[in-house]
């Protein structure tokens, strides 16, 4: 009896064994927290590589709708065709919608839950991915499963602005208050204001028709714009697409020219007018008016002996501080068809038609009031001018750009068309892009 008495006492007080038995009854919840870790980076793993496929996939089906949107049909809030270009990239990175609890979801326009800046776009491309993670070592505090989830949306364009407001603060960059409606046929309409209410107006009478309207700033008025793809505020910045063409500017010219009916040779003057009743064909080059005016009378006619996509013309209108800068003022009646060079051209204003200088004062007047018989191949650039744009073809073989530091469409209606493939132009607008 003494001995185990003294075996017990000696067991009793020994300390030997303690971090087994530590460790021993700590084991289960050590593992769990290394599981929980490593499960922990496995599903910030899986989220990641789910945000980069939801991203890809919604970018490129944005971008298959900028191409393609026109012949593209709604099924519910998806579209079957998109639908399977993003479950075709989706799979690209291990997501294969209704394999291993995996769900690829597209929906056009984006729903005003996740992304409600975008949801009345058509344009907007939404796709979320959703895949079920079972739990392993984590079982021992929650049996749930989990679910990871990844969504993006991506605003598709292909660059086919055909109007551009170039000023930054003031409003009203560019405004269509006045009266009679604008058909803008297959391109868009771009401003760059940042003024928060009125950076874009569409009060009064007049319809702007448009494929897409992107303001920077604020709108007054958005029911005076009726688009296929819907109008974004807090849109990106658009650049100046010509911002690297070299000024175009000359030395001093005093002659004025004053029409009759004749074929013309490019030169510098300090004014051009063109009387009513006379028709005047321009040989391919570049017109400076300097310090003058660019006027062209009622029924006067212009033309261009130019092969599309060739060499073509470009009116320059500059000047300098002392003598002034030349402004331009065309009325209708009469019939224009002037053609700036094109993309096979080795002219410098390639794609250009009417060039105002860089250094004239913002503001200097620039009006085209033409009517529907004013064609201009290429753009009407005055990036520091308020153009008044009212006329002009909206037609399948049309290509026009307006671009100014504001733009206003006059009284009477307007026109402008967007199909460039061999006139020089370059895109205006901001590609297919991921939004937040």
């Amino acid at each position: 009896a003494r001995k185990l008495r003294d075996l017990m006492r000696r067991l009793y007080g020994d300390r030997s064994g303690n971090y087994v038995m530590i460790t021993a009854i700590a084991a289960p919840a050590l593992i769990g927290l290394v599981g929980l870790g490593t499960e922990d980076g496995v599903w910030l793993y899986t989220h990641q590589t789910a945000q980069s496929a939801a991203d890809a996939a919604a970018f490129s089906a944005a971008q298959n709708y900028s191409m393609n949107g026109a012949g593209t049909s709604l099924s519910g809030s998806s579209n079957a065709n998109l639908a399977a270009e993003a479950n075709a990239i989706a799979a690209g990175y291990g997501f294969v919608n209704g394999q291993s609890g995996t769900t690829v979801k597209l929906y056009r326009p984006a729903l005003a839950a996740d992304f409600p800046k975008y949801s009345s776009l058509q344009n907007a491309i939404e796709v979320t991915i959703t895949q079920v993670q079972p739990r392993l070592f984590s079982k021992l505090w929650n049996r749930n499963s989990v679910t990871i989830t990844a969504r993006a949306v991506a605003v598709g364009n292909s660059a086919k602005g055909c109007v551009l407001a170039l000023d930054k603060v003031v409003p009203k960059a560019a405004d269509s208050s006045g009266g009679g409606n604008i058909h803008i046929d297959n391109c868009d309409l771009y401003d760059d204001s940042t003024d928060g209410s009125d950076a874009l107006n569409g009060s009064g009478s007049s319809v702007v028709y448009a494929r897409f309207v992107g303001v920077v700033g604020g709108v007054n008025d958005t029911s005076g714009f009726q688009t296929t793809y819907g109008l974004a505020t807090g849109f990106p910045n658009v650049p100046d697409p010509y911002a690297d063409v070299p000024n175009q500017t000359t030395s001093s010219c005093s002659g004025n020219y004053n029409s009759k009916t004749e074929t013309i040779n490019p030169g510098c003057w300090r004014t051009m007018h063109f009387n009513a009743g006379n028709t005047i064909t321009f040989n391919p080059g570049i017109y400076y008016v300097y310090g003058g005016a660019f006027n062209v009378d009622g029924g006067a006619n212009l033309t261009c002996n130019c092969v599309r996509g060739g060499d073509g013309v470009t009116i320059v209108l500059t000047g300098d501080a002392t003598k002034g800068y030349a402004t331009a003022t065309v009325n209708g009646g009469g019939t224009i068809a002037l053609q700036a060079p094109g993309k096979n051209s080795s002219m410098a204003t390639k794609g250009i038609v009417f060039f105002a200088d860089r250094n004239a004062p913002v503001g200097t007047p620039y009006k085209f009031n033409g009517g529907s018989t004013q064609n201009y191949i290429g753009a009407i650039y005055a990036p520091k001018g308020a153009v008044t744009w009212s006329g002009g073809q909206a037609t399948s073989v049309g290509c026009t750009q307006v671009i100014g530091d504001t733009v206003n469409f006059g009284g009477g209606g307007s026109n402008l068309s967007l199909h460039c493939d061999d006139d020089g132009t370059r895109p205006i607008g901001i590609n297919t892009m991921l939004a937040g």
